[in-house]
């Protein structure tokens, strides 16, 4: 596996080792201990899947307080998606920063998201499916949001504004709002 660290600190993006032959495609996907070789956490309570059925959708951008903060392993197992990580905080030097990668099932990438980052998502085709470990169990009174378009982020989505997005996520507060809170 290919482990490069992305601008966010503890961002990884995982490439797996492809073989390719006459049957098709094979990728070693998940090995516990090439991540924490690099200090990072294998651990997996849930694995989670999302479909959406229209390009443009956006999910998020989601996290969970304290104490149940997730690390993420993501990729796409059909389809296309625009995935993004903003930096939550406060004491990293990239505060308040995003990145986006683009993860695709022809490419097989993965990105590897440490606690602390709010997580989302833009699809890029139709009929797209994700699938992604997750560190700690969802836990309803801890998830957190804020806006994908939030001007303290200023994330540029690759399709501009959503085809489609649930209430939920369209009405998460800005972030300002959010740290004033404590939420």
């Amino acid at each position: 596996m290919i482990f490069r660290e992305l601008k966010l600190p503890g961002a990884w993006i995982v490439d797996p080792d492809v073989f390719r032959d006459e049957r098709g495609v094979f990728a070693r996907t998940w090995v516990p201990d090439e991540f924490t070789a690099r200090g990072l956490d294998p651990t997996i309570a849930q694995c989670s899947y999302a479909a959406s059925h229209r390009r443009g959708t956006i999910r998020g951008l989601h996290y969970q307080s304290a104490p149940f903060e997730e690390v993420k392993v993501v990729r796409v197992v059909r389809g296309a998606i625009f995935d993004v990580a903003v930096d939550l905080r406060p004491e990293s030097p990239t505060f308040c920063q995003w990145v986006g990668v683009e993860l695709t099932a022809e490419n097989l990438r993965s990105v590897y998201l440490p606690r602390g980052l709010a997580h989302g998502y833009q699809t890029l085709t139709d009929h797209t499916e994700v699938y992604y470990f997750v560190s700690t169990p969802y836990t309803p009174t801890h998830q957190q949001g804020v806006r994908w378009d939030d001007p303290a982020f200023g994330i540029e989505w690759p399709l501009g504004a959503p085809s489609m997005i649930n209430d939920r996520d369209r009405t998460f507060r800005d972030f300002g709002s959010a740290v004033a809170t404590g939420r």
